[in-house]
Parts: C-alpha cells; structure tokens; sequence
C-alpha cells in the first residue's frame, strides 16, 4: 500500500512539470505532447484504482508517506483513505476521457501544445490536492488548480468574453485563497500541526474533552467560506455560465472536477469544520438557496451550455445542502455521480440538435386535470414505496443519518416528477418502464449510498445539531416543494401570466452578474 502511494506521485509530479515546457516548444511538438499527457493520466488512473482496491482489501482507514524531514512540523506527506481513493479515481478518470477527447476536439489547432500543457498541469494540481497529506501542500495544490484552470479559460485569449470570465473566477478564487489562509493560520495556532492525521487525532480529543475555543469556531467558518467561494455558491457564482468561450473538453474538467474542490475540501476537513455548527447550518441554508435559484434560472436558459451551467450551479448547492446539513457521505456520492454526468452531458453537448430532430414528435404527456392529479398521487406513492421498501431491505433508516429525511424527501419529489412525466403517457410499456425506473434508481442510489459510507465513514466526524436546525429543515422542504409547483407549472401548456415575468428575470440570472461585470470590467481588457 505505502509503495504504490509513493508510486503515484510519479505521473502526478509528471504532470505538474508540463509547466516548465514552453508554450512554444510545446505547439511545436503537440502529437507528442498530447500523448505523453494522455499516457501519464491513464498510468495515474491505473494507479489510483490499484490503490483504492488496496485499501478495500486491506482494511485500515488512511495512511501517510513522509515527503519530508520527520520531526519537522512543516514536513509535507501524503494522506490516504476511503474519500482520497474515490476523488482521485474520479479525477484521473475524468483526466484520461477529457484528455482522449481533446485530441480530436482541438486536432489542427496551432496553440493546442499550448493547450495541453495547462490541462496536463490543472490535472497534476488536482490529483495532488486529492492526496495532499499536508494543509500547506492541500494550499499549494488549491492554488495551483486555480492558476492552471486560469490559463485553460484564456485558451481563445483573443476573445474579450473569455478575459472577462478569466478575470472574474481570479478574483473570486484570490479571495478563497485568503480564507484559506486564515484557517491555516488559526490550525497551526491552535494544534501546532499542519499534518492532516495529527490534526484529525488532535480534534477527535479536543471534541471529547469539550474544550472547544473561538479560534477553532472561527476555523470552521473559514473553511466554510473558502468552500462557498471555490464552488460558485451565490453570489461567487457569476463567473461559471460565463466560461462558455473556452473549449468544451476544458468546461468538462472544470463542471465535472474543478468546482468540486469546494466541497471535497468540507468533507477532507469534516472534523475541523464540525467545531463551527453554526457555520455548518450557514452553509446548509446558502446550498439550499443556491439549488434553487440555479435550478430556476437554468429552466429558463436558451443556450445549451448555460443550461448546463446552471445546472452544475445548482448541484453544487445541493452538494453543499448536504455538506451543511453533515450528510458527507451522500454528498461524496453526489460529486461522484454529478461528476460522471457532466462529463458527458458537456462532452454530448454537439449532438443535441441530433438528439432533439431524433425526438421530435414524441408524445408528451397531456392528461386531463383529474387523471394529472391521479398520476402525481400513482407517482408519489410508488416512489415512496420503493424507496422504503429498499432502505427497509438493505438496512437503511434515513432517521438515524443526519439530514436523512429532509434528503430522503427531496429524491422522493425527484422521482416523482419523473415518474409523473411517463405516467400521464397512459401507456402500458410507459407505465411499466417507469415503476421498474424508479425501483431500479431507488435500488442503485441506496446500495451506492451505503457503499460509500462504508468506504468514509470511519473518517467523518459527529456533527452535533445546532438548535436552528429543525427550522433550517422546514424552510428547506417549502423550498424544494415551490421549486418543484414551478417545474410542474412550466411544463403546462398554458401558463399563468404572472409567470412570464418571472421568466424573463431569470433568464438574465436575475441580473446579479451585472454587478460583477462592472466590477471586472478593468481586468477584462485583453
């Protein structure tokens, strides 16, 4: 286990020196570069499942190679566990298809070496923030996935929209770095260390002797905000659906990887930022209400890749619902398998116009007013069913997992929406299609929850419940079930007219980005 946790540095430090290739040199030699750059990412990818099968079949739950001098409290390492084995085989995964697909997206391109060596150098910084074993190198890898992500949205650096956009997510990223910082500050002060298995030892007594202090309250809040920041959370979110001039493989990476930093810095630093309850409740409310106005404003989005956008806005805010409300392993699974998606959906994105001429004429669903109501009550109580019937079978109670119930609900209103849509068809395969789809997802999700806890679980921390909690729950509930009369409003026929108003409004994102764009309109000249 210790020699292949050694051995993935190679490809790691492998990518990180694309950095050093002049950009020169590097469009000069692209067939070779890109390559070498696919190549490192499929051995880091090799690695990484070779890894975390090692640590499955082993048994214990982390493991740290000193990089440095041993009795130094800045010696930097490597840190290794359930979450560590997951991210980095999703990242070289994500790396390696990114990577196979750029070659035919950019081939001819007279700047695509260029391009390769950032991509190579944003994939090395990632995958080291993944096993960083160090707060000081975890700050390093952070930096160095915003610096990298920087010069792969100014790829088409003669376009003014892609500046401005650049400019915006620096900005933005410079002021997570600074909160960042403050957490790193404080940590140190306060235990002595920036190794992360000293830490998490130290923070485990220090929760059972009860002698928690303001600086380790206020660590927790840094560590919330600097999360906030990182994964476009309102109101950092205007930079995201304005990336849309850098290649599309580069808005994968970014969708599917990059923006995950944020939450998979909550869940590596769980036990640090369980010690600020309150800012866990904080940052429950922001996910909730940025799910929500993303998933509003994408309804309304004409461009495929801003709907996308929007969409990622608000699965990240439902990630970090998750994160707040202290269910990190059901977030875990969530940057999983939102991850994988949208991958896809960006990398499918030029078949749409295929995929909409294929599908046009399709039946939609237009029942009367009383079967509607009778497909909404089929809908809802199969769901529901299944879904307890499951969890029943497999050893799920959502009740004893925090949030579990408020969550439990919100994929219920999911796939009742789905299952209503194939319902209303009346059709007999439909109808059977859709009771086999929502006991096969309800199947899928339980057994995949349970296997990622298996996998986290012995590293998270107990979240103790702040008393704003069960009202932070309700209002979450009312919010989910408006977002879902909405959806069920705009998929009618005829729409109210007070609606449309609101329709226009968000499909200019409720002009919070104006703001910004004033604000960045001095850093946007090329």
């Amino acid at each position: 286990m210790e020699s292949l946790l050694a051995l993935v540095c190679l490809p790691i430090l492998c990518l990180l020196a694309f950095a050093c290739l002049p950009s020169p040199a590097a469009n000069s030699h692209a067939r070779t570069v890109r390559q070498l750059v696919t190549w490192v990412v499929g051995g880091e990818c090799l690695l990484a499942t070779g890894l975390a099968i090692s640590h499955t079949a082993s048994g214990p739950a982390a493991w740290t190679t000193s990089l440095g001098l041993p009795d130094s409290s800045l010696r930097l390492g490597l840190y290794f566990d359930g979450a560590t084995g997951l991210m980095l085989v999703l990242v070289s995964f994500i790396g390696l298809v990114v990577s196979r697909f750029s070659i035919r997206y950019l081939d001819g391109e007279a700047t695509q070496g260029r391009y390769y060596r950032w991509l190579a150098f944003t994939m090395g910084a990632v995958s080291l923030m993944v096993v960083a074993g160090n707060l000081l190198l975890f700050f390093a890898a952070w930096v160095g996935t915003s610096i990298g992500l920087h010069q792969l949205l100014l790829h088409y650096g003669h376009r003014a929209a892609a500046h401005r956009a650049a400019w915006t997510k620096f900005a933005i990223s410079r002021l997570g770095d600074a909160f960042l910082v403050g957490a790193l500050v404080l940590t140190f002060q306060s235990f002595g260390t920036f190794e992360l298995s000293e830490l998490f030892a130290s923070v485990k007594d220090l929760a059972a002797a009860s002698q928690l202090t303001d600086g380790h309250v206020a660590i927790g809040w840094l560590l919330v905000l600097g999360a906030v920041t990182k994964s476009a959370q309102f109101p950092f979110h205007t930079w995201l659906p304005d990336t849309m001039e850098t290649p599309t493989p580069v808005s994968a990476l970014m969708h599917a990887g990059i923006v995950n930093a944020g939450g998979y810095l909550i869940i590596r630093m769980s036990p640090l930022v369980a010690l600020a309850p309150t800012a866990l409740v904080t940052l429950a409310v922001i996910g909730a209400f940025t799910a929500v106005f993303g998933g509003v404003v994408m309804m309304t989005q004409p461009s495929v890749k801003r709907a996308l956008a929007y969409s990622t806005i608000a699965q990240m805010g439902f990630m970090m619902l998750q994160c707040g409300l202290g269910a990190f392993s059901a977030a875990m699974l969530h940057i999983l398998t939102h991850a994988m998606y949208k991958a896809y959906a960006f990398l499918s994105s030029g078949s749409v116009v295929a995929v909409s001429s294929a599908t046009a004429g399709a039946k939609s669903p237009s029942p009367s007013p009383r079967m509607n109501i009778a497909c909404w009550l089929v809908a809802a109580s199969s769901t529901v069913l299944a879904y307890f019937a499951i969890s029943t079978a497999l050893g799920l109670d959502a009740s004893e997992k925090p949030g579990g119930v408020v969550l439990a609900f919100i994929l219920c209103l999911a796939l009742t929406t789905w299952g209503w849509r194939l319902f209303a068809l009346g059709q007999r395969t439909t109808i059977l299609a859709a009771l086999a789809g929502v006991v096969a997802i309800c199947l899928v999700y339980v057994a995949s929850y349970l296997a990622v806890d298996h996998l986290i679980r012995s590293a998270l921390p107990v979240v103790p419940e702040s008393p704003a909690v069960p009202f932070v729950l309700v209002g979450i509930t009312l919010c989910f079930c408006v977002l879902l009369a909405l959806h069920a409003l705009l998929l009618r026929r005829r729409r109210p007219g007070w609606l449309e108003p609101i329709r226009v409004h968000a499909a200019n994102g409720f002009y919070v980005d104006a703001l910004y764009q004033r604000i960045s309109a001095a850093l946007a000249r090329p």
